[in-house]
């Protein structure tokens, strides 16, 4: 009942310097939630105690952060996205993110201050892009976007929905970041903003882990006590990065455990500590999976550098895992809420329910000590974005 595929790898990579650590610092994740809370979209999302599910597993507690509530896009990308449009903005004018709330870039001063419209560029399986598309409408600037071979129309319908030009290439999502940059690089007043870091572009992915923290900050809040574990996705490893970054420098003294899981067809994190000498890996060619939002290839540096320093353990996990996940979610143990978890969000409960119920990862859960006295926190980070392929798997028992 319980089988799902998937390799896992204990971190036991060399550790670096730790320079990227204070990018998630308390104060920093701060001014972000703080910006967002100027939005009038801004609400906490839930975070979701299953009583029972934990009684099922003998867990201790398992609690799951639901961001299919964030600003009523379904996702939590746009935390990132729409930060880093204001960090933009607020140095082009040389001002403090304090000081560039949603009231001034909605206002007629911004257009007079800034002069121009601003046109953000980016690559995108769909939820990043939906939500840098959202921000850029709002604040009524322009956006184009780029998605990879494979992605859906209906995702990219919903971003052309925010007034953004929006395309699906014929190549993977690493080499739409590559289009988008150089086609940024022809138009004055223009900018990437893109979640994953390379070699001279480092400062506005780190904003967009910034951005991330506020869902992080917020599950901290609402946990109100420590995590013993954390599970989160990857792709490029934005998301993975922030949301250890933050619980690293929250808990400096005593840290949870940090189980990362990937998609198997771009599993470039798992593949770096497999290779263990603290350098990234990189996957590339046609990434065939449910889990399009985690179909990236080539690590966000910046994110490495905290990963490789803080991770416990990087998971590879094909994509039973995560229907695995979606159905429990949707349909949990009576007496809790269930959960609407998309299929780039239900990978890390998925990956959690094998470990406790399938024997053959006990030195898995031996290695994490993953029991009755444990309290674990999840994320899922996107709700039903494909409402067809969701239903398909969750109410038609189907594959995608």
């Amino acid at each position: 009942m319980f089988t799902s595929d998937f390799k896992w790898k204990k971190n036991t990579m060399p550790k670096s310097k730790d320079l990227n650590l204070p990018i998630m610092s308390l104060s920093e994740v701060e001014k972000a939630k703080t910006f967002h809370k100027s939005f009038p979209q801004y609400k906490e999302t839930p975070l979701v105690d299953l009583k029972e599910m934990a009684k099922f597993l003998k867990i201790g507690r398992v609690s799951v952060k639901d961001e299919s509530y964030r600003f009523g896009l379904n996702a939590f990308k746009v935390l990132g996205g729409s930060y880093a449009i204001g960090r933009h903005i607020a140095e082009e004018l040389h001002k403090d993110i304090s000081e560039v709330n949603y009231d001034y870039l909605t206002s007629e001063e911004l257009i007079k201050d800034l002069g121009n419209v601003v046109t953000f560029f980016s690559a995108t399986d769909g939820n990043h892009g939906k939500g840098v598309a959202w921000a850029a409408n709002k604040l009524h600037q322009k956006c184009v976007i780029y998605m990879p071979k494979g992605s859906t129309v209906r995702r990219l319908r919903a971003i052309q929905d925010e007034n953004a030009i929006a395309t699906i290439e014929e190549f993977n999502y690493d080499d739409c970041v590559r289009k988008a940059a150089a086609e940024s690089a022809k138009i004055p007043h223009s900018v990437v903003i893109q979640d994953t870091a390379w070699e001279g572009y480092e400062k506005i992915p780190a904003w967009i882990m910034q951005g991330y923290g506020t869902m992080a900050s917020e599950a901290c809040d609402e946990y109100n006590e420590r995590p013993t574990h954390v599970f989160v996705q990857a792709g490029v490893g934005s998301l993975a990065g922030g949301v250890v970054g933050y619980f690293a420098n929250k808990y400096k003294d005593n840290p949870p455990k940090f189980i990362v899981v990937e998609t198997s067809v771009a599993d470039c994190l798992y593949k770096g500590a497999v290779k263990n000498t603290g350098e990234p890996e990189k996957v590339g060619g046609d990434m065939d999976s449910i889990m399009a939002g985690l179909c990236c290839g080539e690590p966000n540096i910046t994110s490495w550098d905290i990963l490789r320093n803080h991770a416990t353990c990087f998971i590879s996990a094909e994509d039973n895992v995560t229907r695995l996940g979606m159905r429990m979610l949707a349909a949990p143990i009576k007496g809790d809420t269930p959960i609407t978890s998309g299929e780039s969000g239900a990978v890390p409960f998925g990956a959690l329910v094998s470990i406790m119920k399938d024997p053959k990862y006990a030195a898995l859960k031996e290695e994490l000590d993953l029991n009755e006295n444990s309290k674990v926190l999840l994320f899922s980070t996107e709700g039903n974005t494909d409402p067809e392929r969701y239903e398909n798997i969750v109410w038609g028992g189907k594959e995608r």
